[in-house]
């Protein structure tokens, strides 16, 4: 019923603030996928502005749920796994731990493959000969299972220093993502040309 790992956090080991969490949002709203998912809503027949509004509707609609299930384990410092005890039980409360764990693992590894494949692409442009690779796994190129691999590991170098190094990390990524997106934003209105060709 109790290790370390499920022991509530003491008041003075917590140290999020709500700068932390808003940073630990904008990076999970703000990345490549979320990107992905307003241009592949352009490309099947959105506008851009529908396309925007339904990405950021979504993400205000989890914000909601992502709060009310984080509220207790923020003020009490208890484990997601201690938190569901009391609704599905001892054993219960494993149902639905197992599960969160499956759909973290399953955007780990989304994140995962397009960090790597940006790598790839990077790297295809100083070494072209990648972009020709034979295929050696599942359609996987050994460059791309290895680009793929190196952007694991960073990620797991990071997991593995533990939570404060992955609350840093976010300090830092959040207003980066927003200067850089802000700069992405720019090269796009200037390349075409202003907004009106740009949104058209």
């Amino acid at each position: 019923l109790y290790n370390p790992d499920l022991a509530p956090v003491a008041r003075e080991r917590r140290n999020w603030s709500t700068y932390n969490f808003a940073a630990l949002w904008i990076s999970m709203a703000h990345c490549i996928p979320t990107y992905m998912l307003a241009g592949g809503l352009v490309a099947a027949g959105m506008s851009w502005w529908q396309a925007l509004f339904t990405v950021g509707l979504g993400n205000l609609i989890v914000l909601v749920p992502i709060l009310l299930n984080a509220h207790a384990g923020t003020k009490y410092g208890i484990p997601f796994p201690v938190y569901c005890r009391p609704a599905f039980g001892i054993l219960g409360a494993n149902v639905p731990a197992v599960l969160r764990a499956l759909v973290a693992c399953g955007w780990f590894g989304i994140q995962a493959w397009i960090g790597g494949w940006a790598i790839f692409k990077i790297g295809a442009i100083y070494f072209p000969s990648w972009e020709t690779s034979e295929k050696v796994f599942l359609g996987i190129s050994l460059p791309q299972l290895v680009c793929f691999l190196f952007f694991w590991g960073i990620n797991m170098y990071v997991i593995h220093r533990g939570i404060e190094s992955i609350r840093v990390l976010r300090n830092i990524k959040a207003p980066l993502l927003i200067v850089l997106g802000l700069a992405l934003l720019y090269l796009a209105y200037d390349r075409a040309g202003g907004f009106g060709p740009m949104l058209a």
